[in-house]
């Protein structure tokens, strides 16, 4: 197959005006010029006409199990007030309704140019059979949590390893998440480090999320550390951040997302770089929070690998009349909005080979070159090649197309 567009973004080099790229399977051959086709291969092409065609874009955080949940709790004043919110909503849902919210946010992510999403996974029960009933190239993280002392650590971990590898395509499909650092032990997060190494899987925890998490950690007080303190050992808190918690716990590593990181202490971005490990932040969730700064300039600094996600729409402000969605687009105009001095290109770079980086995945996924797997999407566009990146970054409504390994997911109408 053959694909014609206007301008092609490759991300991993600058665009290509009337550029072409030849498809093979599920693997691009070529990204080049239209012109430098040859008479037989242009006969067979499908001309997209006036779009920017760019690889699938890849949600490096998310939760489609809580899709449904978009406007259910409001606002918090706390962090501790909003994990209580959600234990408790969670509670009241049953499988049916998870599996509607499920695939009601994969749809989201569809039309809206996600072809790759690392997805938190707190109903295992879901899979295989949400994975079968989307195109979406799905990466499930299972949620591990142990706060009480039974079952015990590697009970969690041991069965959740065993359910997980006797999934199908395990091997680049599966993944473990202790939650936090709050809500884990050290022991499980050790126990999951093992078994993750042994399996060749990723890792993604929520990492010094909200002031309330550092606070634990740091000063042995706060709301989160008043509502845990007969719920778990509290003798982990008081000897430094979160980040230096995981770090004594041996956890930190190439294979690790560490989603939020959005307060920091001291060396705490050295760390994290020195460790290789990827942060996935996620504009609209920070937003909602009401957050301080996220501190992308002294992560950058560290030479952190930075991605984006969505989040879950639990932690996404509604306005009302508005439909709330799953899209990255949005959290990329969001990002955009909060650094103006960030180059549009960079950002794009976060939403598509950052998160390949992260995912063990450069090189096949988040950028169009020989041998990557065809994961594309198509935007309309009238404009100049210097304002690809830009009109990218700002683009609003669905996509025209979208193909996930060599096949269309949504069907170009030309």
């Amino acid at each position: 197959m053959i694909l014609r567009a206007r301008l092609v973004l490759p991300v991993v080099r600058p665009p290509v005006d009337d550029g072409a790229v030849v498809i093979a399977g599920s693997r691009l051959v070529s990204v080049g010029r239209w012109a430098d086709l040859t008479a037989a291969e242009r006969a067979d092409a499908v001309d997209l006409g006036d779009h920017i065609l760019l690889p699938g874009l890849i949600n490096a955080h998310c939760h489609l199990d809580y899709t449904g949940m978009a406007g259910k709790i409001s606002p918090p004043k706390n962090f501790a007030d909003w994990i209580k919110a959600i234990v408790a909503l969670k509670a009241e849902w049953s499988y049916a309704d998870f599996a509607q919210s499920w695939l009601h946010g994969a749809k989201m992510l569809l039309r809206s140019g996600v072809t790759t999403v690392a997805d938190i996974e707190a109903v295992p029960e879901l899979l295989p059979e949400m994975w079968a009933a989307t195109p979406l190239r799905v990466i499930s993280f299972r949620e591990l949590i142990n706060i009480r002392p039974q079952p015990t650590a590697d009970e969690i971990v041991g069965a959740a390893a065993r359910e997980w590898a006797a999934l199908p395509d395990a091997a680049t499909r599966a993944g473990l998440s202790p939650h936090a650092p709050y809500s884990t032990s050290r022991e499980l997060l050790e126990l999951a480090a093992r078994a993750a190494r042994q399996h060749g899987w990723r890792l993604t925890t929520h990492v010094s999320e909200s002031e309330s998490e550092f606070e634990m950690f740091l000063y042995r007080h706060g709301a989160l550390y008043d509502w845990l303190k007969s719920q778990r050992d509290m003798s982990d808190c008081g000897l430094g951040s979160p980040v230096r918690h995981l770090e004594r716990c041996g956890y930190l590593g190439e294979n690790l997302l560490a989603a939020h990181v959005n307060y920091l202490w001291r060396d705490d971005a050295a760390t994290l770089g020195g460790n290789r490990v990827s942060v996935v932040h996620c504009p609209r969730s920070h937003a909602y929070f009401r957050h301080l700064h996220f501190p992308r300039e002294a992560l950058a600094a560290a030479g952190v690998n930075l991605c984006l996600g969505t989040d879950s729409l639990a932690s996404v402000r509604t306005t009302r009349g508005e439909p709330v969605e799953l899209n990255l687009f949005a959290e990329m105009k969001a990002f955009a909005t909060k650094y103006p001095d960030v180059a549009p290109a960079t950002i794009l770079q976060m939403a598509t080979m950052n998160g390949a980086q992260a995912l063990g995945r450069r090189g096949e996924l988040g950028e169009l070159s020989p041998n990557a797997l065809a994961d594309l999407i198509s935007i309309p566009f009238t404009g100049k090649a210097s304002d690809a990146h830009d009109a990218v970054v700002h683009h609003a409504g669905d996509v025209a197309a979208s193909m996930i390994d060599g096949q269309w997911a949504i069907a170009p109408s030309t």
